[in-house]
């Protein structure tokens, strides 16, 4: 293709390269010290590999080829990841174009420590899946699940998130949950904490921000939200952060389709049921459910109800 120095397209081209000198924040040519969110994803897809191998591999499966299959794998995810993370470190710190040693061993360290819960994180997996046959009549078989249900990607992608999220490393576990929630609809902080057995059902429009706490055996619809009431501020008027602004749910918690929880002190006791719709900024008790009556006087009536717990020893 030849190019016209007069050209429309020239001028264009000469016009968005002069929008670079402007001090904008978006201007950054440091892309080479930059974390490559196409190389992160790239790391995500062969850790899926090495947590559901049988699922994604194109060859024959036997004792004989198992380990140099995961080690194919997991040599290249934590090759990605070490540079990625280093990069992440560098920019975190406003430091030079380029890691330095003690950044490439940090991330090392990191990315071993990550890995080394790779067979923990592949037991927590088993139990979401498991879940989601249990919790889900449509559902033909597990495989059937791994395959295609959008909460298996969007927890797996958090579960490996959270892992590198607690041992404080920068940047990337964001874009491996935003990946998630790219390709799923499923938003999940990688800072939130997840217990064992957590189900989403068709998940599209879930929100669970950083500071949600998860109990075991919960189970939320599409469109509800986990967030926060309000963002309080310091005496400057910046936002204050690292505080508790998300609700916790208690284990066994049911929480339908559009429900909205917020805030940092409200608890959803074990066993409660959500309904749909409701919006809930205040604690409840074990065993309540939380609903949505038809509208009275034009007014839509919220009931609380609150059922007794089981005989000691039945569940």
């Amino acid at each position: 293709m030849t190019t016209n120095a007069h050209s429309p397209l020239e001028k264009i081209i000469d016009a968005v390269t002069d929008s670079y000198g402007s001090g904008r924040e978006i201007d950054s040519l440091e892309s080479a010290a930059l974390p490559n969110r196409r190389k992160v994803v790239e790391a995500l897809h062969h850790l899926e590999h090495a947590i559901f191998l049988g699922f994604y591999t194109t060859k024959r499966l036997h004792q004989g080829n198992l380990r140099s299959s995961l080690a194919d794998h997991l040599h290249a995810a934590a090759e990605i990841l070490i540079e990625q993370i280093s990069r992440a470190v560098v920019y975190a710190r406003n430091g030079g174009p380029e890691p330095e040693a003690s950044d490439v061993a940090w991330s090392q360290e990191a990315v071993y420590a990550v890995f080394a819960q790779l067979p923990e994180l592949r037991e927590l997996l088993s139990l979401d899946v498991r879940a989601a046959y249990r919790g889900d009549p449509s559902a033909n078989s597990i495989e059937e699940i791994v395959f295609s249900y959008p909460a298996v990607q969007a927890i797996t992608a958090h579960r490996i998130a959270h892992e590198l999220f607690v041992r404080h490393v920068p940047m990337i576990p964001r874009i491996l949950s935003e990946h998630a929630h790219s390709v799923t609809g499923i938003d999940i902080h990688p800072g939130a904490r997840i217990g064992r057995r957590f189900f989403i059902d068709h998940g599209t429009g879930v929100v669970i921000g950083e500071t949600a706490l998860i109990g075991d055996d919960v189970k939320l619809y599409q469109g509800v939200t986990l967030g926060a009431l309000s963002f309080p501020r310091d005496d400057a008027g910046e936002l204050v952060r690292r505080t508790k602004r998300h609700p916790t749910l208690e284990p066994l918690v049911t929480v339908y389709a559009g429900a909205t929880i917020l805030g940092g002190d409200t608890v959803i006791g074990a066993n409660s049921i959500i309904g749909a719709n409701t919006w809930v900024t205040e604690s409840v008790a074990p065993y309540t459910r939380v609903t949505y009556a038809a509208p009275l006087n034009g007014h839509v009536q919220r009931h609380t109800t609150r059922a007794p717990p089981p005989p000691h020893g039945v569940e």
